[in-house]
């Protein structure tokens, strides 16, 4: 079963953090456990309730096992501390998808 990544990530600085190379690595790094990237910074609409989501990723896996093993992969973790630096104030979920 499917399951997706979401994220809320604004950097501070979008160009630093384009030029950190923390992108093109967190793409590949995703790729290479089978995530699929289905939206990254598009323009959101709040429908209903407070939550205001400042820029957008959503990440399809084929399984939430093979999205763990990205995340906590060496390979992804590394990066980490890159993203925290240039967007401090991040918010990731792990969501199981629809049989």
């Amino acid at each position: 079963m499917a399951a997706y990544l979401m994220a809320d990530v604004l950097p501070e600085d979008l160009e630093a953090y384009r030029a950190s190379g923390y992108p093109e690595a967190a793409v590949r790094t995703a790729a290479s456990f089978g995530g699929v990237y289905k939206a990254r910074g598009g323009e959101t609409t709040i429908l209903e309730g407070n939550w205001e989501p400042e820029r957008m990723v959503i990440i399809e896996f084929p399984s939430m096992s093979q999205l763990l093993a990205w995340y906590q992969s060496s390979e992804y973790q590394e990066w980490v501390p890159i993203r925290q630096r240039f967007a401090p104030g991040s918010k990731l979920v792990a969501l199981e998808g629809s049989p």
